[in-house]
């Protein structure tokens, strides 16, 4: 049996769940393979860092098809490619969610939700009537979905994602008299990761605590600027691709993750795999599913900065809960995010919709396409980013 993914390689959540899939469903004796569209897919099977992905997938049409060729040509791919089934990503592409809508009846799809923002959910919303299966990352996002977004419990799923890190030699006690490696490992983006807070704890920690920032992003200049007073206290390490992500939080003790919003955190796993205690924004109904406070890494209220400063304080005074949590990670991370388990879900998941099929609406006509409302900008988008912040923060602060 082979699935579709729509998605196209980067450095990014989405594709390391297409990365995982492809993985923990082969065992199931399912391909997946993705699909892209528009310049960013046909850049990234230019581009020799992803040369390994070209075996896995295909970027369709021509590079600058307009959104209705666009369609087509996934549409042909989907047709000739021997494909049974869809991987739909909300609020990931306009087109490739809004494809939903006009995919043949003989097609099974399953769209899976990532994040807890209202402009993904209402993508969702756009696109529920046309799919087989909802699949949520964490309890947070199925829960939002049913109370507030009228999607049936009964097509409905909870599968928390997975890593492929594995999980590494049970660490040491560290050093007391050396201050412990503190890591900001991701996308490197105020709006969701809260990047920006980074600097402000930091300097809420004595001046032998540094910090080292891997990743980029679009908001990279701005931490840059933001923390030039910090001088070697705060060291950037660069992009990180997933096949040094291990070694690189191998290199360090804790992960440290002020975050607005998120889907699942899955650096948060990765972290857990590799002995580094995650000290996170405690999101409701998602990074308190995947860390264990006091079990397996320390929480602390979104843009609770004194809070965040605190647990690192806690963890370099306290070198045995350190210990303690670093070992508690790796064992969560054997027991609940592996891919195998993953792939495991999602295969009888796929059985159980081949045995018997919910009713999806009827396919709509390609040559009547247009975009709902839902994967069109609301009123929402032209809100100034600061006030979306604020609110987003009062939100996860009051929940």
């Amino acid at each position: 049996m082979r699935f579709a993914f729509f998605a196209y390689p980067h450095r990014g959540g989405t594709y390391s769940v297409f990365r995982h899939l492809r993985a923990g469903l082969a065992a199931q004796g399912i391909e997946v393979r993705w699909l892209g569209i528009g310049p960013l897919a046909h850049d990234a099977i230019a581009d020799p860092d992803w040369h390994a992905e070209r075996a896995s997938g295909a970027a369709c049409g021509s590079r600058d098809d307009d959104a209705r060729a666009q369609a087509r040509s996934l549409l042909e791919a989907l047709a000739t490619g021997g494909f049974e089934g869809v991987f739909l990503n909300a609020h990931a592409d306009p087109v490739q969610t809004n494809l939903a809508r006009y995919l043949p009846r003989s097609l099974l799809r399953i769209l899976i939700v990532h994040n807890i923002t209202p402009g993904t959910y209402a993508a969702a919303v756009a696109i529920r009537d046309h799919v087989h299966a909802v699949v949520c990352v964490s309890p947070r996002i199925e829960q939002d979905l049913v109370a507030r977004h009228g999607f049936a419990p009964s097509r409905i799923y909870t599968i928390p994602n997975a890593t492929d890190v594995p999980v590494a030699p049970a660490r040491c006690l560290p050093d007391r008299e050396a201050p412990l490696r503190i890591v900001s490992l991701g996308r490197i983006e105020d709006q969701a990761k809260g990047v920006l807070w980074l600097p402000e704890i930091l300097r809420r920690l004595p001046r032998s605590f540094t910090l080292a920032i891997a990743g980029d992003g679009p908001d990279l200049a701005r931490l840059r600027q933001r923390s030039s007073d910090l001088g070697e206290r705060i060291r950037f390490l660069g992009a990180v691709s997933p096949d040094h992500v291990a070694e690189r939080l191998a290199d360090h003790d804790v992960l440290l993750a002020p975050s607005r919003f998120e889907g699942f955190m899955i650096t948060a796993v990765e972290a857990m795999a590799a002995g580094c205690v995650p000290v996170v924004s405690r999101i409701r109904g998602v990074t308190d599913t995947v860390v264990d406070a006091g079990g397996s890494g320390l929480l602390f209220p979104v843009g609770d900065l004194e809070s965040a400063a605190r647990a690192l304080r806690q963890l370099d005074a306290d070198r045995r809960l350190w210990l303690r949590l670093s070992q508690g990670g790796q064992e969560q991370v054997r027991r609940r995010f592996g891919v195998d388990r993953l792939g495991r879900d999602y295969g009888n998941l796929i059985a159980r919709l081949r045995r018997a099929p919910p009713e999806v609406a009827r396919p709509l006509d390609l040559e009547h396409w247009r975009l709902p409302s839902g994967l069109r900008a609301g009123l929402r988008t032209y809100l100034p980013t600061s006030v979306k912040n604020f609110l987003r923060t009062i939100r996860e602060r009051v929940a």
